[in-house]
């Protein structure tokens, strides 16, 4: 099956989203852009409708749980959605260059970068090496939770995905001037591994409410 159409909105692009992962948790996908017409379509060039930030963890396959397909979706992912200047450098291509008009942060329960940061803040447990880094770049988060008085782990991953999203419009230029001019929205989704659901906790520019 492929499916030619193209969100030019923010709204839009989220709209298309939230109905694929609808469509995953119900397990009825329609595997759209996936066949041999597809690859033969966007082997020239891409024109995704969304950049999708995820955390690295092998079970949020953005693909799969918003059901979408070849060319769909400029996908960058590190371990907890840790924000760099490589994260940033990818994410403004996505927008500048390929004109997507959706930015979406996507964290999930049970991370372990944002458990090990909670250990380091209760415990004093750091791990070593380059994971340390990681660890470091969750934890603000973790602490302006606690400072709130946000001590469940599902109050400390909101933040942090909370947190994800401001930065990026904070420390991008390119983001900032998109959301004012309204051809950009910068979204945090907080996705439930045991049943599929993504749930907007986060935006800059979307007219969806914010549930959490």
């Amino acid at each position: 099956m492929t499916d030619s159409l193209i969100p030019t909105s923010p709204d839009e692009a989220f709209a298309m989203l939230m109905e694929g992962n609808q469509r995953f948790v119900t397990g009825a996908p329609a595997h759209p852009n996936q066949d041999a017409a597809r690859r033969a379509e966007v082997a020239p060039a891409q024109s995704p409708f969304a950049v999708m930030f995820g955390c690295a963890d092998s079970r949020l396959a953005a693909e799969i749980i918003f059901d979408r397909g070849l060319g769909d979706l400029f996908v960058v992912r590190t371990a907890g959605h840790v924000v760099g200047t490589e994260v940033l450098g990818s994410i403004e291509y996505g927008v500048s260059v390929l004109g997507c008009p959706l930015v979406v942060v996507l964290g999930h329960d049970s991370c372990g970068a944002v458990a090990a940061a909670r250990a380091a803040v209760e415990d004093g447990a750091t791990p070593g090496g380059f994971v340390r880094d990681v660890v470091e770049r969750v934890t603000p988060s973790v602490l302006s939770a606690r400072a709130a008085g946000r001590s469940s782990e599902e109050e400390i991953l909101h933040e942090h995905i909370r947190n994800s999203v401001d930065l990026l419009v904070d420390r991008s230029q390119a983001l900032a001037e998109g959301v004012a001019a309204g051809r950009t929205a910068v979204a945090g989704l907080s996705y439930r591994l045991a049943d599929g659901t993504a749930r907007l906790v986060a935006s800059h520019g979307l007219s969806t409410t914010v549930t959490a």
